[in-house]
Parts: C-alpha cells; structure tokens; sequence
C-alpha cells in the first residue's frame, strides 16, 4: 500500500503516515473483521476484568489490540490492510474500556451483600455506553482536529505507528504466544486451576513485633509489574511495606495490651486482644487504606476543575469543519440513553422520586467527567487516567445526597451503587472512545465507521463482564489473602455503608487521610501509594518482580538499539503473560464455582515455599532467557 505523511504533527514524534490511494474505499469493515473484533472484544473485556479485580490494576488494549490485530488481518483479511488492523485495535479498546470502569463498582453491591441482576447490569452498561460515545462524539471534533499538535494524546500515537509498523508484528506476535504459553501453564498448576503445586510463600514473624509478608507467583502480575515498570511498581510496594511493616505491627502491639472488655470495633463477638495479624489489618489497616485512596480520589479531582472548565468553555466555543461526517449516532445515542436512565432507574427503584433525582445527578456528573477523560486522554493517556479517583469523587457526592433525602438503607445503597455504574463506565468508555477516534483521524479513517465498531465492540463488553455476577461466591470472599482484592469495589462498598449508616472507624479514615496529604506533600502519587497499603503484599510483591525483571534486561543490554528492542519485545511478552494468566485463571474461577473442579490444596513439598520458590525461578527464567536470546536486529533501509 503506498503510504505519504500526513502535515499534521503529534506530540514530539514523527510525522504519522497514512494511505492516500483511496484504500478507504475497499478496506476497513467487513464480517471477518466484525468476527475478529468481538473476538477480541471479549478477550480483552474479560482478562481486564480478572486483572483489575484481581489486582485493582488495568493494561489498555489499543497497543496489543493493533498487534495482535495486526497478524489477524495478515492472516483472515489480508486485503483490509491498515484500515482493518485500525477497527481491530478499536474494538479491542471498547470491550477493554467496559472492565476498566464497571469493575470497580458493580462488585461493591456483592459486597454490601446485595444481589445484582445480570439484565439490570447489562441494561445500565449498555446506557452508559450510549451516553458516553454521545457526548464524546460532540466534542471529538474540536479534541481531535482542532487542537491537534496542542493535546498530544500519546497512546494514540503510539497505537497509530504500532499500526504503520505492522511488518513487525511477526516477532510481536511470537513473544506475545511465549507469554500467553507461560501465563497459562503456570495458572493451570497452581490452586487458580488444578492446584497441583503451591504459588504463595508466606513469612510470618510472631514475636512482639507482629509481621508478615507473602508473594504470589501470578505471571499476569509480574506481567503487569513489566508493563508499568518500577517507578510506579516501587512506589506501590513502599506503600505495602508501610502498612505491614508499620502501621499494622504498631496496630497489633497495643491491641495484644486490650482488655477483656475491648472489643473489635465492627465485630462485638471478638476480644481485640485475640485477633491475629490478619484480624488486624482487616479491621483496621484496610481502612486507613480506604483514607489515603479516598484522600486521592479528593484531591484528583480538584486537580481536575480547572480541566473540567476549560474543557467546557472551549467545547462550547468549538466549530465544526466544513468536511466534518455527520454525527446522526452519537446524537440518538446520547439522547436515547439519557432519556432511558429515568425509565431504568423507575423500574429498577421503584420509586420515581429516587429515580429522577439519582438519574439528573448521574447524567450531570458522567457529562462532566466524560469531557474531563477524553481531554485527559489526550494529556496522560487512558492508562494513567484517574477513573476511580473521577468516581469516587461522583459516589460521595451521591451518597451525601442519598443521606439528606433519608434514603438510607441498604436497598438504596443498591440502587446507588447500580447508578454509580453507569457512572464509572460512561468514564471509562469516554476517555478510551476519543482514543481511538485519534488513531482513527491518524490513520485516516471513517469517522462514522469506527464510532459503530467502536459502539459495538463495548456493548460486547458490557455483556462480558455483567457475567462477573455468577462469581459472586468468589468476590464475597474476605481473608488474607482473597481470590479477588477487589481494592476500588472495597473502597466504594466502604465509602457509601458507612456514609449511609453512620457507621464508619473515622479515627482510621482520618488517619488515612493524614498520610495521604503527607505524600502529596512529598510528591508521591497518592493513589498508587493507596493501592499498595490497601492490596495484600503478595500482590505487590510479585509486580515489583516483574518490574525488577524488566530492570535487569535493561542492565544486561548494553546498546541502546537492542535494549529498546527487547525491552518492546518484554511489553508483547507481558502482554501475552496478562492474557494468559488472566484468562486461564478466569475460566479456572468458573469452573471452581460451578464444580466443575474442586479445590485442591497441594501437600508435602508441593504446598510448601520451597515449591512457590522454584515456581518464582521457572517464571522469572522463561521470561528473561527470551527476551536476551534476541539478538542485533538488521538496519531497515529508509522509507522513499
């Protein structure tokens, strides 16, 4: 295909290629690439949803989207070329961008002890998506074209030469499958499958000072640790090693000098003088945890104001081009969906009142925090968007709400919390909708085309991860080390209980708050800071792994070329390690819960930690030995 460059420049990168043949006339959409894209619609849909409950953390799905995207077409469409590699890797981040906002609110009604039904999830979703592809689509023109080279949006960049350099997608795929192969193996021996050997070392000191610190060997993990690298990795294990190592033990010294009368605060039943280093940091730690993120959420989105002010003032004042496509879509979208909420929200509340007032608050504050993640997207990208941060800051502006009108009960909590996710996916999805509407205008795509592709893939992943109900029993889980961390869930089922209730450990909250205020103080990224304190250290533990595995490539790869080389090569391994692992360990979740399988626990050696030792070893050899077998690659000859 003969390719020129285009005029426009992005961000401090090359001029970004396009086709000029008039390719757009005989490639792009087709059944075969509607069929690959739901494919990987789903796939992505559902690993982000295991990581992100797993871990609390999400890998966005435009760069392995256009790769894997890449060899699809190369193989099943060939004649499609870039325009169908472009929708595959937009269908990818539609079904992605559903897990990286519904999970961290629709797990909350589990939590609280409510019951969500599969259609009324799916039905609230499909609004959110609706309504976010709407909104966004009326600001993409001024986003996209108008401040073009002034928002730089980087993943798009990254994503639109991912696609001009497709000819290597060839070795992108391989380390890819050597991932995917190591993810899924490793997931199949431990207890997430089959449970023929032992993935968790765990040491705990018993002495005055109480501690206690476990690794998991999980490849998605270490696979994830590679991807964000260890600047991020380290900050989030330094707030592990706080909160075990600090907070908790000091926490534990004085509950042991507790009389018999003192009772833990959330549990009359149990003598805090009894409780073992679990106990503590369940009841206690986990809500200064809940603090600092809360803190974060805060503090983002005052951070955010200015972004949402201008963003308006300028969306405002924005013109269409002459040439724009029409937006006939998104405008029924945006209007049938916010029409819909009301008669949804009716039925699903049965109280009109509730219905109007919790529908008028959603559709105002998702308007606002659509436009604010599809500007971000183009300042930070979606990766480093603030999602929770932008819904928590929604959710305690409804709860408040919700308790000055008396609703107090559990059952309004539900229906809180169901309006809180059409919140947090109309987020997600606007940020990562206008993502791919860039890459689209890179590349030089139908406007038009990509917003149903996109619009289609999503509504894919909102069916995908509404199936996350049927893992209740696993998410209801609450021990040291539970099946899920579920970290946002258990923050939003805090937040809105407590606020409603009355019924919250303030003194530890507050004390959250204080160390959150702290790292803001010294620099440190709340959030990530938040997200170590709160998940277990055998989570944060084994991304600090990956991330120092990816440090020790750096340092064994002395020249520059090849170091760039295999570090990108470790990006499409890792990328196959969190599909893998994810993956597999989603279909083992299922087929436990369905008892299909039963849980096994390995014995004698195997369930030792010697056994999760060796297990580390094998991990961490098959992803290093790969990726430095990789050798100088050959000069390309310059483009004509």
């Amino acid at each position: 295909m003969e390719k020129t460059f285009s005029k426009h420049t992005v961000a401090k990168t090359h001029y970004v290629p396009y086709a000029t043949d008039g390719a757009k006339e005989n490639s792009g959409g087709s059944t075969a690439i509607m069929i690959m894209g739901a494919i990987l619609a789903t796939i992505f849909a559902a690993s982000t949803a295991y990581s992100g409950m797993k871990a609390g953390l999400t890998v966005a799905a435009g760069i392995p989207g256009s790769i894997i995207g890449s060899g699809m077409v190369g193989v099943f469409a060939k004649k499609k070329g870039i325009f169908g590699k472009n929708l595959l890797q937009g269908m990818s981040s539609g079904g992605e961008s559903i897990a990286s906002g519904m999970i961290y609110v629709l797990p909350a009604i589990i939590i609280i002890g409510g019951k969500v039904n599969f259609f009324a999830g799916i039905a609230v979703g499909a609004l959110a998506v609706l309504f976010a592809v709407g909104v966004a689509s009326l600001v993409e023109n001024y986003l996209l074209v108008e401040e073009n080279g002034k928002l730089m949006y980087p993943e798009s960049t990254a994503i639109s030469e991912a696609l001009d350099a497709s000819e290597a997608g060839g070795d992108s795929l391989k380390h890819m499958g050597i991932g995917f192969g190591i993810g899924g193996i490793i997931t199949l021996l431990t207890t997430q499958v089959f449970g023929w050997v032992n993935s968790v070392m765990t040491f705990v000191g018993n002495s005055s000072y109480r501690w206690k610190i476990s690794t998991e060997v999980n490849p998605m993990l270490a696979g994830i640790g590679f991807v964000v690298g260890l600047d991020a990795s380290l900050t989030m294990f330094a707030g592990s090693i706080l909160a075990n190592f600090g907070i908790t033990p000091l926490i534990a010294y004085f509950t042991q000098m507790a009389g018999g009368g003192a009772h833990v605060w959330n549990d009359t039943h149990m003598l805090m003088s009894q409780m073992n280093i679990d106990m503590v940091a369940g009841s206690y730690t986990k809500y200064i945890g809940a603090g600092m993120m809360l803190c974060g959420g805060i503090i983002g989105a005052i951070k955010l104001i200015p972004v949402i002010v201008t963003s308006i003032k300028k969306t405002l004042n924005a013109r269409n081009d002459v040439g724009e496509e029409k937006n006939s879509l998104g405008v029924v979208s945006l209007l049938v969906a916010a029409i819909a909420i009301f008669i949804v929200g009716a039925f699903l509340a049965g109280n009109i009142v509730i219905a109007i007032i919790a529908g008028i608050l959603s559709l105002v504050l998702s308007l606002l925090f659509v436009i604010v993640s599809a500007r971000l997207a183009g300042t930070i990208g979606c990766s480093n968007a603030p999602v929770s941060g932008m819904t928590i800051a929604s959710l305690v502006v409804m709860t408040l709400v919700f308790a000055l009108m008396g609703w107090t009960a559990n059952a309004h909590n539900e229906i809180l919390l169901l309006f809180g996710v059409f919140i947090v996916t109309a987020i997600s999805v606007g940020g990562a909708y206008t993502q791919t509407q860039k890459v689209n205008y890179l590349v030089g795509g139908r406007r038009s085309e990509m917003m149903k592709y996109f619009m289609i893939a999503a509504l894919i992943g909102v069916v995908v991860v509404g199936t996350t109900v049927i893992l209740a029993p696993q998410l209801a889980i609450k021990s040291a080390n539970p099946p899920f961390g579920l970290p946002q869930a258990n923050l939003i089922a805090t937040l809105t209980t407590g606020i409603l209730s009355g019924n919250l450990p303030w003194i530890m909250i507050i004390v959250g708050i204080i160390i959150a205020i702290v790292c803001w103080m010294l620099g440190l990224s709340i959030m990530t800071v938040a997200l170590g304190f709160y998940l277990p250290i055998s989570t944060t533990s084994i991304i600090l792994v990956g991330a120092l595995l990816k440090l020790l490539i750096e340092k064994l790869t002395k020249d520059k070329a090849l170091r760039e080389t295999r570090l990108s090569s470790g990006v499409s391994l890792s990328s196959g390690l969190i599909a893998g692992g994810s993956i597999i360990g989603l279909i083992g979740i299922i087929l436990h819960v369905t008892g299909v399988l039963s849980n096994r626990v390995p014995a004698g050696f195997a369930g030792s930690n010697g056994m999760a030792v060796i297990l580390l070893i094998i991990m961490a050899a098959t992803i290093v030995i790969p990726l430095m077998r990789i050798k100088q690659p050959a000069r390309k000859a310059q483009k004509q």
